[in-house]
């Protein structure tokens, strides 16, 4: 389990040939790696919504929910996020039709997964969740995945420099705008969940 996240941080062309040499499967990603990591960011924000509370890091925070709804929110955050990768993968899939030998959609999944592996982990900070430090943190975890990304596009999926910058910028804009979709539902998901989602499992 999570074999490739120490390699992918410190020496990612080289893992990026290990996880290519292994003809990985969607189900074993999501088995090993992505069903584990997703939940680094919903934990953490499940204790620091708890215990702490979101806040500016002033004396008094502005949105602390109990645990059946912070546990709610928690379910619908960890579904977006898984939800999110398939979404990254097939963005990258279609991008990458257009070239002479496309890419696999299982090969696509399987690299949206790993190169989420650095936002995945930012979600560490959430245990302590000051607006500030997260979007920080955020920030930096976009940076190493936009990083990973460039990095790997060409040798994992097969096609040219050229074609992978191409692919990349265009994945690396979705992936923008996912991120900022999934904050936006963030904000409603921990900000309002005590009053939304005991509604919404009503259902």
């Amino acid at each position: 389990m999570l074999t490739h996240v120490w390699g992918l941080l410190t020496h990612p062309k080289t893992e990026w040939e290990h996880i290519e040499e292994e003809h990985e499967s969607v189900r074993h990603l999501y088995a090993h790696h992505v069903l584990i990591l997703a939940a680094v960011p919903v934990i953490s924000a499940f204790i620091g919504t708890t215990q702490i509370g979101w806040g500016f890091g002033g004396s008094q925070p502005f949105i602390k929910l109990d645990y059946l709804s912070a546990f709610l929110a928690g379910i619908a955050f960890y579904i977006a996020i898984l939800a999110a990768v398939i979404l990254v993968g097939h963005v990258i899939r279609t991008m990458a039709k257009r070239f002479r030998k496309p890419p696999s959609s299982r090969r696509c999944v399987i690299f949206a997964g790993y190169i989420a592996t650095p936002m995945f982990l930012s979600g560490l900070v959430a245990v302590y969740p000051l607006v500030w430090l997260c979007l920080l943190a955020g920030t930096i975890g976009l940076c190493i995945s936009a990083y990973l990304l460039y990095l790997g596009i060409p040798y994992f999926l097969g096609i040219s420099s050229e074609e992978g910058f191409i692919v990349s910028s265009t994945t690396l804009a979705v992936g923008v705008l996912v991120l900022e979709a999934m904050l936006s539902v963030t904000v409603i998901l921990w900000g309002y969940g005590e009053v939304l989602l005991p509604w919404l499992f009503r259902f």
